[in-house]
């Protein structure tokens, strides 16, 4: 059974810095892309999740623009984690944060991605 447990969410204040981690079991880690994603601005209600980056079992790397040179992706085969290291937070980034796995590849088009695994998500607040 595949579980993913995110943690590392909380609140602070702009320019400030978070790590997120999701730690994943019940698979095989190296043979799955996975990544971070946040619930939409504007459409928290219909529970859609924009792609903040993604890494591929291979190690190919995937940012939105909104975080590139802000966010890092990078994960551990060895301990079954997947990391995002969040500098310079704005307001704007403010949102619940899920991790999310799927065999080699995640099938995305544009900002959105569907996975066959997510995580229960942590919530991410950053106040001027």
């Amino acid at each position: 059974q595949v579980r993913l447990m995110e943690s590392g969410g909380g609140s602070v204040q702009a320019g400030g810095s978070l790590r997120l981690s999701c730690a994943a079991s019940g698979l095989r880690f190296s043979n799955y892309a996975m990544g971070w994603f946040r619930l939409s601005p504007g459409k928290e209600r219909e529970g859609v999740r924009e792609r903040v980056a993604t890494i591929d079992h291979d190690g190919r790397t995937y940012y939105a623009e909104s975080v590139k040179g802000r966010f890092t992706i990078s994960k551990d085969n060895a301990k079954n984690t997947l990391d995002l290291q969040m500098n310079n937070l704005k307001p704007e980034d403010t949102s619940m944060y899920y991790c999310a796995f799927d065999r080699y590849e995640l099938d995305c088009a544009g900002g959105y991605c569907t996975a066959n695994y997510w995580g229960q998500g942590t919530q991410v607040t950053v106040s001027s």
